[in-house]
């Protein structure tokens, strides 16, 4: 029985369509809601209490808010493993100060003072204290987007070098692309569920990278293979719908490995409203779908369509 055969690059244009929608939804969230800078790129104070039991967080927040009316004050609850089990469950409250807005010590003992006084059983303790100036959090984060734009440049200069008997920049401008589009996907995570941009951004980006551009590497090579097979006069559209055939399986089967495992970190994450992780499984989540997507249905269609068009250019020169 022959193997049913799938017409990948005839529903190219869905693919792009879909693509196109989810990037144009992410823009109308993007100037609806905007996004947010961390206190580590945009600077500010931070300030961690550990607790134990139960509190009401919103007199929680209120009494942080009313201390220190003039700034603006973010604030997070997650769970503390290594809390007090005998009076009850630990916890850490983070008090987030961006921006220009830090806190002098004075308004520190304040709040502390004011937290103890309040809540005198939950044993509220100061955890840790960060500040960051605006000026070097501005610097950090371009030096994190021009680790991210080094990674790329590396990655498109490895496809052109291992793929030159596929034309190899295309194969690399292609590819690069696919990772823009999954960039672009994970950043609009953040947007939609209101997550500031930190280093969990750069890190999910950085893997999310080199995981999607293993997955174009695997079809590109799987392409090479099957135009060596097939000969010169082999259609392309016809070498790309079979090497897909033949890698379409072991491409989804790996990626839903690994969203399975990502998502049980998520699932744990929320249960024990572990926030520091959500930040990071969650676009994670969602970079390993767009990097799968991205291989199949955009990279190496766009390579296929860039080839087409330079053969069709050179025939009609040779005319």
């Amino acid at each position: 029985m022959s193997e049913k055969k799938i017409d990948f690059f005839g529903k190219r244009k869905v693919f792009f369509g879909i693509s196109i929608a989810l990037i144009l939804i992410g823009i109308v969230f993007n100037c609806i809601f905007g996004v947010d800078l961390d206190i580590q790129f945009k600077g500010g104070s931070m300030i961690s209490y550990t607790y134990n039991g139960t509190v009401d967080e919103n007199a929680l927040k209120d009494l942080v808010q009313e201390i220190t009316p003039n700034n603006q004050v973010s604030f997070s609850i997650s769970k503390n493993f290594a809390g007090n089990n005998e009076i009850g469950e630990g916890y850490y409250f983070t008090v987030q100060f961006p921006g220009t807005s830090t806190i002098s010590a004075e308004v520190q003992s304040t709040i502390s003072h004011a937290l103890e006084e309040q809540f005198p059983d939950n044993n509220f303790e100061v955890s840790e204290f960060t500040s960051v100036d605006s000026t070097m959090g501005s610097k950090f984060f371009v030096k994190c987007l021009v680790a991210v734009a080094l990674a790329c440049i590396l990655m498109v200069i490895y496809v052109t070098l291992r793929f030159k008997k596929i034309g190899g920049m295309s194969a690399g401008v292609m590819g690069l692309v696919a990772l823009f589009h999954d960039m672009v996907i994970v950043y609009f995570v953040f947007v939609v569920f209101r997550m500031p941009i930190d280093s969990n951004f750069i890190a999910v980006i950085l893997m999310i990278l080199g995981y999607s551009l293993n997955d174009t590497i695997v079809i590109y090579d799987r392409v090479r293979e099957n135009k060596a097979k097939m000969g010169p006069r082999a259609s392309l559209v016809d070498v790309y719908n079979l090497s897909m055939m033949q890698c379409i399986r072991r491409t989804i089967f790996t990626s839903i490995t690994t969203l399975v495992a990502i998502t049980s970190v998520y699932v744990v994450c929320l249960v024990y409203n572990i926030t520091s992780i959500q930040s990071f499984a969650l676009p994670m989540m969602f970079g390993v779908v767009s990097g799968c997507y991205s291989s199949i249905c955009i990279a190496t269609p766009l390579w296929v369509i860039w080839q087409l068009r330079k053969k069709e250019k050179k025939e009609a020169e040779s005319k």
